[in-house]
C-alpha cells in the first residue's frame, strides 16, 4: 500500500510539473489577467459577419472527461496577444475579427495563474464564420486543454444547446 501511494505521488508530482511553464505564447494576452463569466440561457440567434469583417465562434464543451475542475474554471480566449473573453461549462461567445492570418490562445484560468495553453492559427476571410471549440482531453493521468477548428453543422448544434458567454475581466 505505502509503495502505491509514493508512486502515485511521484506520478501526481510529474504530471503538475508538466503543466507549469514560464511565459505565454504571443497569441496570449497577460498573464495576471483572469475573468468573471456568467452564464445567459436565453436563445440566440447566430449572428452574421458585419460587412468586410468576419465571425468567429469560441465554443467551450466540457468533454468526455468532466471534472469539478473543468465545470468550475472559465477557460479565456485570446486572439493576437489580447484576451478577448471566457468560457465557463459548456458555453460560447463570438467576436467579430478582421481578415487575415489570426492566432488563437485558449488557456485555463487558474487561481495561481495559468495551467493549461492550446493554440491554433487561421486565415480569415471577409464574411466567413467560423467555428473553434475547446475541450479537456485526458488519455492516462494528465488533462490537455485542446482548442480544434469545427465543422458549421457541429458548431450551430452546440451553439444551439449551450447557454451565451458573458465575461469581464477582474478588477
Amino acid at each position: 500500500m505505502r509503495a502505491a501511494f509514493v508512486v502515485f505521488f511521484a506520478a501526481f508530482a510529474s504530471a503538475s510539473a508538466q503543466n507549469s511553464f514560464g511565459p505565454l505564447p504571443s497569441a496570449c494576452g497577460p498573464k495576471d489577467v483572469s475573468f468573471d463569466v456568467r452564464l445567459d440561457k436565453a436563445q440566440h440567434p447566430l449572428t452574421q459577419p458585419e460587412p468586410g469583417k468576419s465571425r468567429i465562434y469560441l465554443i467551450h464543451d466540457i468533454g468526455a472527461f468532466p471534472t469539478l475542475w473543468a465545470f468550475e474554471k472559465p477557460i479565456m480566449l485570446g486572439f493576437d496577444g489580447a484576451w478577448l473573453g471566457a468560457n465557463l461549462k459548456d458555453s460560447y461567445f463570438s467576436v467579430s475579427i478582421d481578415p487575415g492570418e489570426h492566432h488563437i490562445c485558449a488557456a485555463t484560468q487558474y487561481n495561481r495563474g495559468i495551467k493549461l495553453v492550446a493554440l491554433a492559427h487561421l486565415q480569415v476571410e471577409a464574411g466567413k464564420t467560423y467555428f473553434y471549440r475547446t475541450r479537456f482531453n485526458a488519455p492516462g493521468a494528465m488533462y490537455y486543454l485542446e482548442l480544434d477548428a469545427i465543422d458549421s453543422d457541429e458548431g450551430e448544434y452546440l451553439i444551439a444547446s449551450y447557454p451565451l458567454s458573458v465575461s469581464h475581466p477582474k478588477n
